[in-house]
């Protein structure tokens, strides 16, 4: 994590580290982000409001970081929440910070290129699991390929997560179906 810090700091030097405690939107559906967060420790998930059933899209663990990319750059309201988990430390950078530091340096873009790209392939994977995939098999792949999630994250989010109810999620964990 220090060599995470260190990189952030060589790209913003005056950025701001905010304690953030357990539950806490720091961006609501609906609001214009002028801030992109990274996680220092805790988890945040991404989530939005579905006919007032929350649905869960995406999580961010410590050295990732995290906004709604589409509001921050476009000014446009942002579609989900960003709410902490856990209790938080979120490196806060500011957008003009941000746009000169990538108007300044080539390794950012390319760095965040492979953010965006990386996010853009997370989307299509889980979108393209929901269509495929039975419940037990996207409980499975997240076992496999995300085991911090499982570790870290309460269980009524992973449902939210994998497009299940809570109760259909411990049938599964219960049936030994993985």
């Amino acid at each position: 994590m220090k060599d995470f810090v260190e990189r952030l700091n060589q790209f913003f030097p005056d950025f701001e580290t905010i304690e953030v405690p357990r539950r806490t939107v720091v961006l609501k559906e609906g609001e214009i982000s002028d801030e992109i967060y990274f996680v220092k420790k805790g988890v945040v998930r991404l989530w939005f409001n579905n006919d007032g059933k929350d649905v869960t899209f995406q999580f961010f663990f410590p050295g990732k970081g995290v906004s709604s990319i589409e509001s921050f750059l476009e000014k446009k309201a942002s579609l989900f929440n960003i709410e902490t988990i856990t209790p938080c430390e979120l490196i806060v950078i500011k957008q003009n910070d941000y746009l000169s530091a990538m108007d300044q340096s080539e390794e950012l873009r390319n760095y965040v290129f492979k953010q965006i790209y990386h996010r853009l392939y997370h989307y299509q994977s889980l979108f393209l699991s929901r269509i495929k995939d039975t419940p037990a098999q996207r409980y499975e792949k997240l076992i496999a390929e995300f085991p911090e999630i499982i570790q870290q994250v309460p269980q009524h989010y992973i449902a939210s997560y994998l497009g299940i109810t809570a109760v259909s999620l411990s049938r599964i964990r219960n049936k030994g179906l993985i």
